[in-house]
């Protein structure tokens, strides 16, 4: 039997308090594999859209959404660490008073950076080196970047808003499924709707944006302008929208009646 949201935010707040615990190194390995795995799913998509005819328009976006959850998938099954993933998880431990902030900021930095060169890994090595975000897939590369690159700061940190409220979502939703077949249905339509819907992932952005200036079609100067607001949204979509409201509603109301029958 699968679990109850109850049930899903204590499976949250100790695997929250566990993930701060965790060692620089081995911060760095499942980071890396986090952030490696996310642009890998992303080249998934970029390779199946990025020679579809143009008429095909908003069916060619929902096949490219379709194989992006590949990433996820892969971290949540396989094992990684995702700091847009960790947003929700962490947060929710340090809300029920489990961990400290510093111990929360301290996750969040490591996690970021480590998942920042494991993409960068894979849009260099695999996008750039071997060519597959490159050739007849550089158009959709470079656009699919520029896309992210000119909204505008406040933009950028709505869309991730939006992102990180559905990424988070299916994170939660995972813990909820006790089979492989049930996680990943949980994992699959959050993500591909997110990428539907064209919103804005840090981590995901860290491979794109890195691709398209590998290839000569951007700088760095547009790197950090996307990668921060979209940081910001991101968290507040988990933070906010996932953990605040499901610890309050879920949590927060079982140690008020507690207190009571004390």
């Amino acid at each position: 039997m699968d679990l109850t949201p109850k049930e899903i935010a204590e499976i949250a707040i100790q695997k929250g308090t566990e993930k701060v615990k965790m060692t620089v190194p081995s911060m760095f390995f499942l980071g890396f594999l986090g952030g490696a795995f996310i642009a890998i799913g992303y080249l998934a998509c970029i390779r199946m859209t990025g020679t579809m005819p143009a008429e095909w328009g908003s069916y060619a976006t929902f096949l490219g959404a379709s194989v992006f959850p590949l990433g996820l998938i892969l971290l949540v099954l396989g094992g990684g660490e995702l700091v847009t993933g960790n947003m929700m998880i962490v947060s929710i431990a340090y809300f029920a008073r489990k961990i400290k902030l510093i111990q929360l900021m301290r996750n969040w930095f490591w996690i970021t950076i480590f998942n920042l060169i494991g993409a960068l890994f894979v849009a260099y090595f695999f996008g750039h080196f071997i060519g597959l975000t490159e050739g007849d897939f550089l158009q959709k590369t470079v656009s699919t970047a520029n896309g992210k690159v000119e909204a505008s700061f406040w933009q950028a940190l709505v869309s991730g808003i939006g992102c990180n409220w559905l990424v988070a979502m299916a994170v939660w939703l995972s813990f909820g499924a006790k089979s492989f077949g049930g996680k990943i249905l949980a994992i699959w339509f959050p993500i591909m709707g997110f990428v539907l819907i064209g919103f804005q992932h840090v981590v995901a952005n860290m491979f794109i944006i890195p691709a398209a200036i590998f290839a000569g079609e951007l700088s760095w100067e547009v790197f950090l302008p996307n990668i921060i607001p979209v940081f910001l949204g991101n968290a507040v979509g988990a933070v906010v929208f996932v953990s605040m409201f499901y610890f309050t509603s879920l949590m927060q109301t079982q140690s008020e009646l507690t207190g009571n029958e004390k």
